[in-house]
């Protein structure tokens, strides 16, 4: 039986190794954690989010459901388990997942702003702003969600507000391509080329 010592030693290892990029280290100083603390939710959930970035969805998608299954209410496993289930194309699913984060955890901004994602990619328009609305209550300088609503305001021909929101965006991150590029595109549905190309340009 490993000492607390070589453990709490292993743990931050493998934090720092996912801090910088090493996820497979990481996994691997979870993975001999895991053996003698398969009860731990948080280090399941910290090999998930390596595996995540390593695209191995499925095999993270295992990872945060053992962290959900020792710990219901773990709502950063639930969160990161819908942004893997909308990265593989499983867009109600990821809905659901961040739903059970927000029955948890109801000013979780990022989940309003992933559920706004799905519904947006599912045509669900209206359902995404309204979501994106919440992320923004909640977290007023909320650049993604800005952007995103930008986006689904365009999809919905609502081109001067889209471009409110990606200006709203670009006042929070100058740098933001996304939203030069949105903003270049509710432009050009305007008719307004010079304003879309000078836009595009800030997203090159």
């Amino acid at each position: 039986m490993k000492k607390k010592l070589d453990l709490f030693i292993l743990i931050g290892q493998g934090r720092l190794n996912q801090s910088k990029g090493k996820y497979l280290e990481a996994i691997s100083a979870y993975d001999e954690v895991l053996e003698f603390l398969p009860d731990n939710d948080d280090i399941w959930h910290n090999k998930g989010v390596c595996l995540y970035y390593l695209g191995r969805y499925e095999e993270a998608i295992y990872a945060y459901d053992k962290a959900i299954e020792i710990q219901p209410d773990n709502e950063d496993a639930w969160n990161n388990k819908g942004i893997v289930l909308y990265s593989l194309g499983r867009y109600k699913e990821a809905i659901s997942a961040c739903e059970r984060v927000l029955e948890i955890k109801p000013d979780y901004d990022d989940a309003w702003n992933n559920k706004g994602i799905a519904l947006d990619d599912l045509g669900r328009y209206e359902e995404a702003i309204y979501a994106y609305d919440k992320a923004i209550e909640i977290k007023p300088y909320h650049h993604d969600a800005w952007c995103n609503k930008g986006v689904t305001l365009k999809n919905l021909g609502r081109y001067e507000e889209a471009i409110y929101a990606s200006d709203k965006a670009i006042e929070f991150k100058p740098d933001s391509y996304q939203a030069w590029n949105s903003k270049g595109n509710a432009l050009r549905n305007l008719c307004r080329y010079e304003q879309a190309i000078s836009a595009y340009k800030k997203a090159l």
